[in-house]
């Protein structure tokens, strides 16, 4: 079955940085474009970036756009979100997703704080 693990997130000063990993396992992680997500407490989920299957096409979302990079290896079947001058409005617990059909990892916190 599919299967997405978040790791990598944790306690961060900010302006620190922090890189999350998605391991996926249960399908053909090459085919399929990536996304991370976010959800902060009392707020709906909200989409971060986006990669293609090849990693050739990023997108991301106004609020951390110079400031994060998604990245894939396929041939690790991973995919990572490198994030970097970290703000306290960054805190949330961050999602790996597959575009299609819409799995959702379990999340990992990170927590923007002084």
């Amino acid at each position: 079955q599919v299967q997405l693990v978040e790791s990598g997130g944790g306690l961060v000063q900010p302006g620190g940085s922090l890189r999350l990993s998605c391991a996926a396992s249960g399908f053909t992680f090459s085919v399929n474009a990536m996304r991370w997500y976010r959800q902060a407490p009392g707020k709906e989920r909200e989409y971060v970036a986006h990669i293609s299957s090849g990693g050739d096409t990023t997108a991301y979302a106004d609020s951390v756009k110079g400031r994060f990079t998604i990245s894939r290896d396929n041939a690790k079947n991973t995919v990572y979100l490198q994030m970097t001058s970290l703000k306290p409005e960054d805190t949330a617990v961050y999602y790996c997703n597959r575009v299609i059909g819409g799995y959702w990892g379990q999340g990992t916190q990170v927590t923007v704080s002084s």
